[in-house]
Parts: structure tokens; C-alpha cells; sequence
């Protein structure tokens, strides 16, 4: 049986860097009219935390291991250290000195579930998906009463 395949459109977004940020996502599967949209804000983050986390979310949405993915993104941070396999070696010194140490465990969790391929798209370059899941990213971090990124603030406190 052949695995099904996905379309995960990806896209983060902070009002300030750090400042309150958001994720938007589209999920499509392939050959089936099902698409979702979702998206969500904290209160003071980064942008390269909202896009990687807007990947690790998409794949966690999938609840089917095994899965053929292909991750649409505007993220030269998120595409290149994956395709250019930079996180593996991140990986094997624990994320010795790297940023968003947290969010890189735990898309490794979720990305050796499935198979993934990225696909880098130029950002703001009406794509129509890319431009949709920046206008989510934007409105969630526009979001009121939004919650704190615990990781961020407790490494930015730490820094200081």
C-alpha cells in the first residue's frame, strides 16, 4: 500500500524579534480535496522559532506514521539546516550552543516519524499557500492574551 502523501505549507512570523509571533500552516493531501489551516500566537518570541515550530507542528498534526511530506517553506534557517543536514550534526554535540535547542529535539522526534523532503519557496513572492499562512502567522501573533514561549523567555533570562 503506498503511503499517503502530504503538502505541509509553512510560514512564522514575529512583530519584532524578538516580539509576539505566530505560526500559520496549511496541510494538503495529495489527491483528496482535504485541506486544513492552523495557527497560533505567543506573547514574545522569534521568528526562527515560529517558523521551525510551524514545521514541528504541521508533522505532529500527522497521526499516521510514515507518511511521504513535503514541507513547503519560505525558512532558509528551517530548509538549509535540514537539507543541508547541519541539525544531524547539531544532533550528535546535543546542540551544543545552538539555538532553539528545544524545538530542534523535537522536530527530530517528530521528523524521523515520516518521510521528509523540504522545498524551499521564495517568501512574499505570491505563492498563494505562502501568502496564506503568512496572513495566519501575522494574525495569531496580533492576538490577544496570547501565551508566553516558556523556552524563549527562560534562555533569554539565562542570557541577560
Amino acid at each position: 500500500m503506498k503511503a499517503k502523501s502530504v503538502y505541509l505549507y509553512t510560514d512564522g512570523s514575529s512583530l519584532g524579534n524578538p516580539g509576539p509571533g505566530g505560526y500559520g500552516i496549511i496541510l494538503e493531501w495529495v489527491g483528496m480535496s482535504y485541506v486544513k489551516e492552523f495557527s497560533a500566537g505567543f506573547a514574545k518570541t522569534t521568528n526562527n522559532r515560529m517558523e521551525l515550530l510551524a514545521v514541528i507542528i504541521g508533522l505532529e498534526l500527522l497521526n499516521k506514521p510514515g507518511m511521504e511530506v513535503v514541507v513547503y517553506s519560505d525558512s532558509k534557517y528551517v530548509v538549509d539546516a535540514v537539507e543541508k543536514k547541519w541539525v544531524f550534526s547539531w544532533e550528535t554535540k546535543n546542540f551544543k550552543g545552538k539555538k532553539n535547542s528545544d524545538l530542534w529535539k523535537r522536530f527530530l522526534k517528530v521528523y524521523h516519524k515520516h518521510r521528509v523532503h523540504f522545498q524551499w519557496i521564495k517568501g512574499h513572492n505570491k505563492h498563494p499557500q505562502n501568502e496564506r499562512c503568512d496572513q495566519l502567522a501575522v494574525a495569531a501573533a496580533k492576538g490577544k492574551n496570547l501565551p508566553p514561549d516558556v523556552f524563549f523567555e527562560k534562555t533569554e533570562q539565562q542570557d541577560s
